[in-house]
């Protein structure tokens, strides 16, 4: 059975693969994400190229240590009107960023790359979640900010956290919603890989 590698720090993409009980290892990646920022200002582009330079990253680290396994990349930013939101700096910046998003509708957006550590191929793709927010108060939106669940999260939020009591919809991926496109995930292992991730028990 292949080891599934995860290249990414966040807990909620790992809580993804916890709860369909699929076993994976966790790689963290070293990747300038501003310099790319600064450089691609198409949102689907930069999820994608971001994914992909984070999956070439960690096939690198487990080439050099002679370890074998599929590897899983991904990036997510939130886009509004064009404009690029990535992770609140600080509380102070949270709480601009959700000031924008409060009573709207944006899209969340996760770049996915899928590789192995043994050959050249690497599959990238993309999913695009539509979220709208209910309309807070600042006071409201301090006293959610003041939970800390901003912190580290695309448009300082998750939806599994105290942000789920002011989403008033999705569209779309709930999983991509949280950090992951889980279909899109089993759909390119299994066509593009000929790995099944529901045979493992």
């Amino acid at each position: 059975m292949e080891r599934i590698i995860l290249a990414s720090k966040s807990l909620d993409r790992r809580e993804l693969f916890k709860q369909a009980r699929i076993p994976i290892e966790v790689l963290k990646t070293d990747v300038d994400e501003e310099q790319l920022k600064k450089e691609i200002k198409d949102p689907i582009q930069l999820v994608m190229e971001l994914a992909r330079i984070k999956g070439l990253n960690a096939k690198e680290v487990m080439q050099r240590s002679k370890k074998e396994g599929i590897i899983i990349a991904a990036d997510t930013i939130v886009e509004l009107n064009d404009e690029i939101i990535g992770k609140a700096l600080d509380e102070q910046d949270a709480f601009r960023i959700l000031k924008k998003l409060i009573g709207k509708t944006h899209n969340l957006l996760t770049g996915i790359a899928i590789t192995n550590s043994y050959d050249s191929k690497v599959i990238t793709d993309y999913e695009s979640t539509t979220v709208k927010f209910l309309k807070l108060s600042n006071d409201e939106i301090k006293s959610y900010i003041k939970s800390g669940d901003w912190k580290g999260r695309a448009g300082a939020y998750a939806i599994t956290e105290k942000a789920s009591l002011f989403i008033e919809y999705i569209q779309g991926s709930p999983s991509n919603v949280i950090g992951l496109p889980m279909h899109k995930i089993f759909l390119i292992l299994k066509n593009s890989f000929n790995f099944n991730i529901l045979e493992i028990s």
